[in-house]
């Protein structure tokens, strides 16, 4: 009789040469997704000391490394960066609210659609930061404007995409579930939501973009005390670059963090489980 040990005779269990191969599947998708990294930031260093510009416009790694080390450590980029997300989540989450049901409405009424298209086309292409001062007039200063000025240039993408989606829903489904028996209800809940799902997330994602690019100018305009937006304007006055780099790096961060957490998982559950598009993570 042979005997086996626990380990090999479990099968849940991953083998020596599995578990290697798995490991490095993951070690190669993270060096495929360091390298642009590591090459932007190789050529930066070269550029920076080679003294092309002056040492305080274009900073070494380093110096930007250090002053975000300390900006961290003594608190100060903590604060700044929780106050930019309270506004961009309270703009951002206005924006999916409306956006999202305006484009459902335009989507499945041609009265609202024939109403609010003309006004959604003539509007969205206005730059964000042109409705500042009308923003700032109506609801004077803080963070009120901040927010509702996110939540409004953040909405045209959202609304655009919803809209697209419900439009590109196939006719055959509604008609193999209205045959069915399908009320409105469960219509919206099973067909249209579900088909136009991957044109909302990606108008939720360009949403969110426009949301970054508005609040971080509006911030210095609707003079908040605090905010990313904020420090790196300030620091522009007194030549900080390694500050501002700092600024911009932590909006990057968010940015992949709202991505990576947020969204992909979101699609991972939702239209990638349901094999209506292949996933796009490792």
């Amino acid at each position: 009789m042979t005997v086996h040990d626990g380990q090999s005779a479990n099968p849940a269990l991953p083998s020596a040469p599995a578990a290697a191969l798995v490991w490095n599947d993951r070690l190669r998708a993270v060096l495929r997704t360091a390298f642009p990294f590591a090459v932007v930031l190789g050529l930066w260093e070269i550029v920076a000391h080679l003294g092309i510009f002056h040492p305080r416009l274009f900073p070494t790694v380093e110096e930007v490394v250090s002053a975000f080390v300390q900006l961290t450590a003594n608190g100060i980029l903590l604060h700044h960066a929780v106050q930019t997300v309270i506004r961009l989540i309270g703009g951002f989450a206005l924006a999916a609210i409306v956006g999202v049901g305006l484009g459902i409405l335009m989507g499945r009424s041609r009265r609202m659609e024939d109403i609010l298209l003309p006004l959604v086309s003539i509007m969205a292409p206005i730059p964000g930061i042109a409705y500042a001062p009308l923003f700032l007039l109506w609801f004077g200063l803080g963070n009120v404007p901040a927010v509702l000025l996110v939540g409004f240039v953040a909405g045209f993408p959202i609304i655009f995409n919803t809209w697209t989606g419900v439009k590109a829903v196939k006719e055959i489904w509604v008609r193999s579930a209205q045959a069915m028996g399908a009320d409105s209800r469960r219509l919206f809940r099973h067909v249209i939501l579900p088909g136009a799902l991957p044109y909302i997330l990606t108008g939720l994602r360009l949403g969110l973009a426009q949301a970054w690019r508005i609040l971080v100018g509006v911030e210095m305009l609707a003079a908040v005390p605090w905010g990313l937006g904020w420090m790196i304007f300030g620091a522009r006055e007194f030549l900080n670059t390694d500050v501002m780099l700092s600024g911009v790096a932590v909006i990057a961060i968010l940015g992949l963090a709202l991505e990576k957490f947020v969204f992909q998982r979101l699609e991972n559950h939702t239209v990638v489980r349901w094999g209506m598009m292949t996933s796009g993570g490792s």
